[in-house]
Parts: structure tokens; sequence; C-alpha cells
């Protein structure tokens, strides 16, 4: 019997779960999957679906795929003759005779709720159900399957936590000389706590000798905040915004960096956390969520609300070269614990079960 796997929310520029889903496919080829997408896959065979089902094309286009997932997908199920449908996102079709299994990622529009936000509407309302009707739900961390437990009442035998992966042919210890700066990846979304992050750089006792570097998409509604900040602090000429960095550009950036800080209130697995360790970079990370299950003791914990031990840490970097060689060997080892084909091998294992 086909395996179709739900591949209609692909973005062209990857991002979490689109990076999820292209380096899963690989390990699930000896299912003979078909994939649902509107992309192109040579290897694979396709069942075409609408190219406007995406985040590219906004909310329009969340809303276009819902829509789809519910009215059409269905249809598509009876005519491959599926008796199992994979979801590497939490959507499928409710209330039909669709099976499915589905990726869970985190919860942290129910843990961080802003009102009006379709996100958190979606996640207190759709997943929950999605969730109560799947045959099973693979997640990416033991946080996440807790928050669920949690969060939805689901019981534990029907979830199955199955770690991500780094891409360690990409990220890679490059031997380039590491210049001034703490760097951040990722969202400037509040929960990701970079207000607490420029306070307590700014509270560097020699600060003025180094730098703070923010990479990831500039958004209209939360950096403007942050700039105010940093011009508040004294430090704007210290932070940089660098926007979107390219993939390409990024292992370079991450091997020249002082430490990667990452001091985020709450993460479903914390992918920039393995891509800093797998360069050989320090970590600064929280202690709590999903991140100490990444980081084992290969990088230094704080607690992400203690403006303090934010910047103690960082300047136990600045002072300690025994420290940074330590963290540094530390995670390129730790990083080995964790590969696409482990991933792809537990959640075949999960699969065929309910084939």
């Amino acid at each position: 019997m086909p395996l179709p796997i739900n591949l209609s929310f692909l973005l062209t520029k990857p991002t979490g779960t689109t990076t999820y889903a292209l380096n899963l496919l690989p390990h699930l080829e000896k299912l003979e999957p078909i994939l649902l997408t509107s992309q192109s896959f040579p290897d694979y065979k396709c069942y075409p679906t609408p190219n406007n089902l995406t985040s590219e094309q906004g909310l329009k286009g969340h809303f276009n795929r819902l829509l789809w997932t519910q009215f059409q997908l269905p249809k598509i199920y009876k005519n491959l003759k599926s008796q199992l449908l994979f979801s590497p996102i939490p959507e499928a079709p409710l209330y039909t005779n669709s099976r499915f299994i589905v990726t869970a990622f985190d919860m942290i529009p129910l843990r961080f709720p802003k009102r009006f936000s379709p996100l958190t509407t979606y996640h207190k309302y759709y997943t929950p159900e999605v969730f109560k009707q799947a045959e099973h739900i693979i997640c990416i961390s033991e946080s996440t399957a807790n928050d669920i437990i949690q969060f939805y009442q689901i019981p534990s035998n029907k979830i199955t936590p199955i770690l991500l992966a780094g891409d360690n042919s990409h990220f890679q210890f490059l031997n380039l000389p590491t210049r001034n700066y703490f760097l951040y990846i990722g969202r400037q979304d509040p929960y990701k706590n970079l207000q607490r992050l420029i306070t307590a750089f700014s509270a560097l006792p020699n600060r003025n000798d180094y730098e703070l570097w923010l990479a990831g998409p500039y958004d209209q509604r939360y950096s403007p905040l942050l700039e105010t900040q940093t011009q508040e602090l004294g430090i704007s000429h210290l932070v940089k915004f660098l926007n979107y960095v390219s993939y390409e550009e990024l292992p370079r950036i991450i091997n020249q960096a002082l430490a990667l800080v990452f001091p985020t209130l709450w993460e479903g697995f914390g992918l920039p956390v393995l891509e800093a360790m797998a360069c050989g970079t320090p970590v600064i990370t929280s202690n709590i969520s999903s991140l100490p299950e990444v980081a084992g003791d290969a990088a230094i914990l704080i607690n992400p609300y203690k403006i303090g031990e934010i910047t103690a840490a960082m300047q136990a970097i600045i002072n300690d070269s025994e420290l940074r060689k330590e963290l540094s060997e530390k995670g390129l080892k730790r990083v080995n614990q964790f590969s696409w084909k482990k991933t792809g091998k537990a959640t075949v294992e999960v699969l065929k079960q309910y084939l």
C-alpha cells in the first residue's frame, strides 16, 4: 500500500519544518512513499498539489492549505488506496476515514500566547483535534512530548520523541581566527529573550571591546524595539542586526564567533545550538525546555530569566581560554550523537508499526 507524505507546506527558502522534511526524506525511501507536493523530486513518485499553500503566500497560504488538507487530501488518500498518511507537520484531515501520523514541533504559541494571533487559535483548537485523531505522534524532543501531554492530555504511549540532527557536512570546524563578537541566530520574537540578552551584553565591564551580532530576519513588530533599546543603553554601535543570513554564509559567521548565545525562553529543539557545536564554537544557552537535551554538558547552561547569569557566562568566555577550548572540544564530540540517519531510521520504525 502506498504511503502518501504530505509536503504541501514546503518552502523554496528552507526554514524549520521544510529543513526537517527534506532531511528526513532520503531515509523514508525504503517505504516507497508518494510525495504530495508542488515541488520537483525526480527520484520519487509525486502527486501534484497546488503551489499556493505555504507561508510564502502569507496567512492566505496557510488558510488555503488548511482548506486543501480538510477537503482535497481525503480524496487523494482514497484515490491512492492508502492505509496511512504521514504529515511532517501537525496537520491532517479531521473527522474522515484517513489514518495518519503527524510530527509535532513545539507548543510555543500556547506557552506564550498572543492576543488575536491566528497561530495561538490554531494551536488551541485545531492542533488538539489532530493529535486526538492521529494514530501516533512523532515529536522532536522529550520537552515537546511533555508539553503535548500537559497541554492536550494526550497519553504518553501515543507519542514518540525522535531528536533532530544538524547538517554536519555543512556546519564544520573551519579553523578560522576567532573575532570579538557574540552571536545569536534566530527570529526576534519576545520569547527569544533578546531584550535580556542585549541588557546582559551591555553589562559586560569591557563591552566596548566586543560586539553582539543578531542573525535573523528583521521583524517590523519587534526589531525596532530592540534597536531603540540599544540606543538607550548607548551600545547601538556594538550591536549588529544582520537580518537574514544565507545558509551558505552561516558556517563562517558561527566559526568566527566567540560564542553562540541562545538564551531563549523555550524551544522545541534548538537547532542553532547543534550547528554551533558542529563548528566547534562555544555555546551559552538556556537550562530549560529541550535545550539541555541538545547541549548536554557541552554548553554553559544559564537561567534565561536572570540577566546576571547571561552576563557572567559571556564574561567567562572572554576571560577563560581553557573554558573556550573545553566547550569547543565537548561540542564537536557531542554533535556526533545526532544524525539524520538516526532520525530517519527511528521515524521509519514508527511508520512501519502502522502501515
